[in-house]
């Protein structure tokens, strides 16, 4: 599936809570995250944020870069690596399977993206269990913490929907 340059505008627009970088702190992320909720973190600065803050994410989504630079993976420690193919501004039907896999897996997993992995939050979003808390980055802003809920579940849908 390929991101059309009319869904861009919509793709700006946070799916959850946006918070701005200064006032993301262990305290004000884990205060957010209900006891024993899923937490999937993608893009790899999100990654290695919540690691370094001492919270390893169920499910962690990166691709070894950072605006397009390259960058080390985050370090830590995951059960299982996974890996799969996702050009820019794509979905691959590999990644979504991966991603699905991934889901079913015994926590922590890790997906290592070959190409970019920004857009890999709408599977997520459309696949993760209703307890999952879903981080990223929205570039130059801030943080966004997602709690997935079934209006969220049907935009990632619908905009994956409209990709062709």
């Amino acid at each position: 599936m390929r991101l059309p340059e009319s869904l861009r505008p919509q793709l700006k627009k946070p799916l959850g809570l946006l918070m701005q970088d200064s006032s993301v702190t262990k305290s004000s992320i884990s205060d957010k995250i209900p006891k024993g909720a899923l937490v999937i973190t993608v893009g790899d600065a999100t990654t290695e944020k919540m690691l370094s803050f001492g919270l390893t994410p169920s499910l962690q989504i990166v691709d070894a870069l950072e605006k397009r630079n390259k960058r080390d993976l985050p370090a830590g420690t995951t059960e299982t690596v996974l890996t799969c193919t996702n050009p820019a501004a794509e979905i691959t039907e590999e990644s979504i399977s991966v991603i699905r896999k991934a889901l079913s897996m015994t926590f922590p997993v890790r997906i290592i993206v070959n190409g970019e992995e920004d857009l890999l939050v709408l599977p997520v979003a459309v696949y993760a269990p209703d307890n999952s808390v879903i981080l990223y980055g929205q570039p130059n802003e801030g943080l966004v913490l997602v709690h997935m809920t079934e209006e969220v579940r049907n935009r990632a849908k619908s905009i994956m929907n409209s990709m062709s």
